[in-house]
């Protein structure tokens, strides 16, 4: 059969992939331990639940507006000083909120600035817009501004940036995002700031989101989840807050691409707005605790930056590399010695390292540490 050049060059998601492989070695009889896919351990909360509940009771199972409820919409506009809810659009997870973006800004040939390691769909939804990835290292997890400033070109057309970031955990700070906000004025460059990690952040490290920068505003898109945040990965709810233009150039696409986002989930997602902050909170509290175990367990066995926010270690296995080892059979060997799944660093653009979610009950992550430290 033969398929388009678009959809042939694409690669399948690389994390996405773990999901029927981990189901198929269970159905095998072998414990796995996922420690791969980046998904709270936490059931979707109660109040959530029963709001979808009275939506389908109540008959919300129609088509509803293309950009979102508007409800919805306006108590998301609330988080961004001086918006409407004609400046948020409301989609199927940030990851369509993502594509959809690269579907509206990109030609052919134009160039997305990211920020390496990064998160795998990042690129291919870029190059299934047309567009050319063009990868920037960051030094120690952070953005390296003069990387970012060398790689600007004619055909560049946006920076995407991600913080706290998946797979390193890092948390760019203030005055690194001033800068990089001088350097999209500047050349005229959007910039697409992923947040879905944005209430997951340690030691009371501020969180900044570009939006503080009101001089960027009319050049940059926003995007969240409710699923990270909420515990809520299966209800596919994701928003943008931009300008009102790109909003109405991505509620055209939106429109022939998926119509509305399913009407009771945004039910679901209107109640966890008004859900007790303290549920999460503590979810974030048992994090930290997560976060700090397997960083003074596995600091001593490999070389890792203590992330400062998501809920991912991302250490360097090199000292445990066999010859012509990557990082891909070092996963391979640890999930067949141990059960243990983890995620290869060259699907986040950096070899030599593998990616740990801390995200998983207190003693799941122990016995996962003991397996993984006994093996090495």
């Amino acid at each position: 059969m033969q398929f388009s050049d678009r959809i042939s060059g694409a690669g399948e998601s690389k994390t996405a992939r773990f999901i029927p492989l981990i189901n198929k070695l269970k159905q095998d009889g072998i414990d796995v331990i996922n420690l791969a896919i980046g998904e709270p351990e936490y059931e979707s909360p109660a109040p959530v639940i029963d709001a979808v509940k009275k939506a389908l009771e109540n008959g919300q199972t129609r088509y509803g507006p293309v950009a979102g409820l508007d409800l919805l919409k306006e108590r998301l506009a609330e988080g961004f000083q001086g918006y409407t809810k004609d400046n948020i659009i409301v989609s199927n997870g940030s990851k369509q909120i993502l594509y959809s973006i690269f579907q509206v800004i990109l030609n052919p040939g134009d160039e997305v600035i990211i920020p390496r390691p990064s998160w795998v769909s990042f690129s291919e939804q870029i190059r299934l817009a047309g567009g050319i990835p063009v990868f920037v290292d960051t030094h120690d997890n952070h953005l390296d501004i003069r990387n970012i400033e060398k790689a600007v070109s004619s055909r560049t057309r946006a920076v995407l940036i991600n913080s706290p970031n998946n797979p390193t955990g890092a948390v760019y700070p203030f005055d690194t995002l001033e800068k990089m906000a001088r350097i999209a004025v500047s050349d005229n460059l959007w910039v697409i700031s992923d947040e879905a990690y944005d209430f997951f952040v340690y030691d009371d490290i501020p969180f900044t989101s570009p939006f503080a920068f009101p001089h960027l505003r009319e050049r940059l898109v926003v995007t969240r989840s409710f699923s990270k945040h909420f515990s809520m990965t299966g209800f596919r709810v994701g928003y943008a807050a931009a300008p009102i233009p790109f909003i109405r150039a991505m509620t055209t696409l939106q429109s022939h691409l998926t119509g509305n986002v399913c009407s009771f989930a945004q039910y679901g997602a209107l109640s966890a707005l008004d859900m007790d902050n303290r549920i999460i909170k503590d979810w974030r509290m048992a994090l930290t605790k997560k976060r700090d175990l397997i960083f003074e367990e596995l600091s001593p066995v490999f070389d890792c930056i203590k992330p400062e926010g998501a809920f991912y270690l991302f250490p360097d296995i090199s000292r445990h590399l066999n010859p012509n080892e990557t990082s891909a059979d070092f996963a391979a060997r640890i999930l067949e010695k141990t059960g243990v799944a983890v995620v290869p660093g060259e699907d986040f653009g950096k070899p030599g390292h593998v990616r740990i979610s801390f995200a998983v009950p207190h003693e799941t992550l122990v016995r996962a540490i003991e397996k993984i430290k006994e093996v090495l």
